[in-house]
């Protein structure tokens, strides 16, 4: 589970830190940068189009330049960005800024992929995926403990701050593994058997006629849109809507670390589950959690914050783990990299779809109520889809064009 936990403290701060922190800080940096309703909508909008942007480079590029450089590339620019916002106070610096990190979060993410479909083992692929991407779950507990403890004392900086020093950490740990997995440095070694010896690509075209034809690659693809439609917005303006409703301002805090520890737990065992039980019965159950929690949370959202919290955890985390590792169980790694890439494009747009959203909710009409019975609608609709997939399950199956995995 080494590289599992590596590739952990990767999405720490790719994803915890570089698309999650900025929701959690964002009230106390608008009170000292003029943050208007607008400005949070197209930090939003953009960082989720940045995140598509990078998604698309991987899909296109991404075997090129390879992934173990890639790799370095995006834990390094990560580190910088972090550093760079704890400086600035231009409100489109800003906004540049949390965009280079949603770009490389999403290349981050598909290097992850590729590295343990291809050298991690068959058996567990999910469970080490899904553990991988429960570090953004622990880092979004870790920004519950800035937001009550630290920032209250030392300012939303020196939160930046203390980001990207696990940064300079985190590229450390990463030449170290990779250095040891024989992908960077002078040494190096031939795949086993056990490695993925496949690694066919696919052109653009063959790219494209897979997600829009082949049964399971569309579906992930339209799955990851619904995700973030709802959770993206969601968490970008938790924050900003229990203010708004005059709800206590701790309980932010402690939804944040409700997220995080569910997502911690859920990462470890939603990856165990899918490889025992089926992937579409994980989806199924994570998918239904997720949409009794915001259903709860608009009945009460002061008694039911928290639970809409773990709900979220229990959901969003693990669920890239069980996506890419259903992927990779069908596909070759690099074809499974190509389409978890398209898959975070899709991903991208819902996101940047919910933001707009929400943005234009709360611009209009001077509330969010509307806004999240929107997302809870489609978080409904996207626990339809996982039930759908769970009652077909035997029905998703590549064409013989399409390079897949080899036993």
């Amino acid at each position: 589970m080494h590289m599992a936990f590596v590739f952990g403290m990767n999405q720490f701060i790719s994803h915890g830190f570089g698309i999650f922190l900025f929701a959690s800080l964002a009230p106390l940096m608008r009170e000292e940068i003029a943050f208007t309703n607008w400005h949070i909508a197209a930090i939003g909008a953009l960082s989720q189009l940045a995140y598509l942007g990078g998604a698309m480079l991987i899909s296109t590029l991404g075997e090129r330049i390879g992934s173990a450089r890639l790799a370095m590339f995006t834990a390094s620019n990560i580190t910088l960005m972090l550093f760079a916002i704890s400086v600035l106070s231009d409100p489109l610096l800003i906004l540049i800024a949390l965009a280079l990190l949603s770009a490389s979060a999403s290349i981050s993410w598909s290097t992850i992929v590729e590295v343990i479909s291809r050298c991690g083992p068959i058996e567990k692929c999910a469970t080490y995926l899904s553990a991988a991407a429960s570090g953004t779950a622990w880092c979004c507990s870790f920004n519950g403990l800035l937001l009550l403890f630290i920032v209250p004392q030392l300012g939303w900086r020196a939160g930046w701050q203390i980001a990207a020093a696990f940064g300079v950490c985190v590229i450390i740990a990463n030449w170290l593994l990779l250095r040891k997995l024989g992908l960077m440095g002078p040494a190096s070694r031939q795949l086993t058997s056990t490695e993925q010896p496949v690694k066919n690509s696919l052109s653009i075209p063959a790219l494209l006629k897979t997600v829009t034809f082949e049964p399971l690659a569309r579906f992930t693809c339209l799955v990851c849109f619904c995700v973030c439609f709802s959770t993206i917005p969601f968490a970008n303006w938790l924050n900003i809507y229990l203010a708004e409703l005059s709800l206590p301002g701790d309980l932010g805090g402690y939804t944040w670390s409700a997220i995080g520890i569910s997502g911690m737990v859920a990462g470890l065992t939603v990856g165990r589950l899918a490889d025992r039980f089926g992937y579409q019965l994980a989806l199924l159950l994570i998918c239904g959690i997720f949409a009794l929690g915001l259903m709860a949370f608009l009945y009460d959202q002061n008694s039911f914050a928290l639970i809409a919290g773990i709900s979220y955890g229990i959901m969003y985390f693990p669920i890239w783990g069980i996506i890419s590792g259903w992927l990779s169980k069908v596909y070759s790694s690099t074809v499974t990299m190509q389409i978890s890439s398209v898959c975070m494009i899709t991903a991208g747009l819902g996101g940047a779809s919910g933001n707009m959203m929400v943005g234009w909710v709360r611009e209009s009409s001077g509330s969010l109520d509307i806004a999240y019975w929107v997302l809870t609608a489609n978080a409904a609709l996207l626990a339809l889809l996982a039930a759908g997939a769970f009652i077909r399950r035997n029905a998703d199956s590549p064409s013989p064009a399409v390079p897949v995995k080899q036993p």
